[in-house]
């Protein structure tokens, strides 16, 4: 699936990324070559495979579960711009 300069530069504005145009034709070339090896890996059959958690057979080491810091809650309510019931208030941001 090859990515066009013009869709390399919507992308970015966007993301609020700055590209140079000199080098969109790069990240154009980069992101078809990821998108194409996506699609050779989405035709492997994967049927009778089970999937895992992690590549290794590793166990993770758990910390106890258990409070380690005090309750602070009103103290940050307390310099928060705007709270109400117990929730931080912020500007309404859905164009």
């Amino acid at each position: 699936m090859p990515v066009s300069l013009e869709e390399i530069l919507k992308i970015s504005h966007l993301a609020r990324l700055h590209v140079d145009p000199e080098e969109a034709g790069q990240y154009a070339a980069d992101l078809s070559s990821i998108l194409a090896w996506v699609q050779q890996m989405n035709k492997v059959d994967t049927r009778g495979v089970d999937p895992m958690a992690h590549p290794l057979d590793a166990c993770q080491r758990l910390r106890e579960d258990k409070v380690t810091e005090s309750d602070q809650r009103e103290k940050f309510q307390a310099i928060a711009p705007r709270t109400e019931n117990g929730l931080y208030l912020v500007p309404k941001v859905i164009e």
